[in-house]
């Protein structure tokens, strides 16, 4: 290990015990080298990469906390680094096949958990992919939230957090951009429809296959479409 890694180690040490819970503010950069026997420059460098990776948080002027260290927080690093994997056709794979072994136990999850309230929230986004099944930009939106609306249900933030990273926005939005230029957004519009309707049932099987078949055939379309060498391009229309 490296000088700036045993530091950085040292500090998620003090979190990990309690000596510095969640919300807690660090001791000023002098008295923190001095307590875990670092040098300035190091300890610097320790509370910068750990704000890096939203375990610290940098307050100009008041000092640094500790975050709130909840999954929405600390797996916020997730989306970014699933936009940087656009390019990689192995790796857009990679993400729709973990989709696809997630996805499916975390609907049938939140069969057994939805509310009414939650329900209708689904059907709101469901409504709104139907109205807007020509506009790429529109249905990515309501895509991403009936999605997150679903999983929301689950009452379980980490696997929100895990699925909603895996996603990506810029992946979503490239494949309905695909599905409507090969007109297929139809098709996809009503598997949404069936999860919506086996979640209205509360059954958990049925969930769970509805969600299984819409993310397969999506992982299926995304190899055949990347197999085709066509550009998997992102766009805010489509083409007509």
């Amino acid at each position: 290990m490296s000088l700036t890694d045993k530091a950085i180690e040292q500090i998620r040490e003090l979190i990990r015990t309690g000596a510095l819970p969640p919300g807690s503010k660090l001791p000023p950069e002098p008295d923190l080298a001095a307590q875990l026997g670092l040098s300035r420059n190091l300890a610097r460098e320790a509370v910068k990469a750990l704000a890096v990776a939203r375990v610290l948080e940098v307050r100009r002027g008041d000092g640094t906390y500790v975050t709130s260290l909840q999954p929405s927080v600390l797996l916020e690093g997730l989306g970014g680094a699933v936009e940087l994997m656009q390019g990689d056709s192995a790796a857009l794979q990679d993400l729709m096949e973990a989709r696809r072994l997630l996805e499916p136990a975390a609907t049938a999850l939140a069969a057994t958990r939805i509310s009414d309230a939650q329900l209708a929230e689904v059907k709101r986004h469901l409504d709104a992919m139907r109205d807007a099944r020509d506009d790429v930009e529109r249905l990515n939106a309501h895509d991403a939230a009936f999605h997150r609306a679903v999983i929301s249900a689950t009452g379980n933030e980490t696997l929100l957090s895990l699925l909603e990273g895996i996603s990506g926005r810029t992946l979503r939005a490239r494949i309905w951009r695909g599905l409507v230029d090969t007109q297929a957004a139809g098709r996809t519009l009503a598997e949404h429809e069936a999860i919506f309707k086996a979640l209205s049932t509360r059954d958990a099987v049925l969930s769970q296959a509805a969600a299984l078949l819409h993310v397969s055939n999506t992982e299926h379309w995304l190899r055949e479409y990347l197999g085709s060498g066509e550009p998997l391009l992102f766009g805010t229309t489509a083409r007509k």
